[in-house]
């Protein structure tokens, strides 16, 4: 007998007794047809997916690295962590930005002073400049009145005049520097002023023309001018 007709016989005899088996599965039942026809259909994948003999099995990195991911399992997340990413969750507290906030109640800072010019300023007392309907107490001493006397009985004289007098002739209508927070003060405001490098304040404390203000950084100053017998604490200076 030929090769090809013992292979073709052995071939009909195969599909006949498949077509047997297949019939009485039939006939026993559905589910155990369909069940056996589940693991031939896994059986025959196997087959097909296994390396045949002498072949090197391969495997794509991006194939493996799905396989890994499939099978990897899911931390859950923690309370820390907040929702996952790339879910349409709120972000992270620790990546929210930080904003400085003033807490209730609390004022913000006052706004710094800067050095103003202030033009040709009149000369109300020995401690007060005058810029229009605006007026400006020079900061750490106490003005003098204008019509204050000094000097003992027999011997008095208008010192609060000459002091008035001395810090008009020192200024002479030039321009004044200031600390002020806005150049549009109202009524009256207390605060330092110089003349180019020569603060007015401690002009007046050291010659006597005024004295210093409780607490003042001045009070030094306008003591050691009372002790010398300067401006209020001397004599009538037209009588020298």
């Amino acid at each position: 007998m030929r090769p090809a007709a013992f292979i073709t016989g052995i071939t009909g005899m195969a599909v006949v007794a498949g077509l047997l088996l297949a019939g009485e599965a039939r006939l026993g039942g559905g589910t155990a047809g369909e069940e056996t026809a589940s693991a031939e259909e896994r059986a025959t994948a196997a087959a097909d997916a296994a390396p045949k003999a002498g072949e090197r099995a391969t495997m794509s990195d991006d194939r493996a690295e799905m396989i890994a991911r499939s099978v990897e399992p899911t931390a859950p997340p923690s309370p820390e962590s907040g929702p996952v990413s790339g879910h349409g969750g709120a972000p992270k507290p620790a990546d929210a930005p930080q904003q400085a906030e003033t807490p209730a109640g609390e004022t913000p800072s006052p706004t710094a002073k800067e050095a103003v010019e202030l033009a040709r300023p009149m000369v109300d007392n020995a401690g007060i400049l005058s810029f229009g309907d605006r007026r400006l107490q020079i900061a750490g001493i106490v003005p003098t009145p204008t019509d204050r006397i000094c000097g003992p009985t027999g011997r008095q004289w208008p010192c609060g005049m000459m002091a008035k007098t001395a810090l008009r002739l020192l200024l002479r209508n030039r321009s004044v520097s200031c600390d002020l927070e806005t150049v549009e003060w109202k009524e009256t405001a207390t605060t330092a002023c110089r003349l180019g490098t020569e603060d007015l304040g401690l002009w007046l404390a050291e010659n006597g023309w005024a004295e210093a203000a409780v607490g003042s950084p001045l009070m030094a100053a306008a003591e050691k001018a009372r002790q010398a017998g300067k401006g209020l604490y001397g004599d009538d200076p037209r009588r020298n």
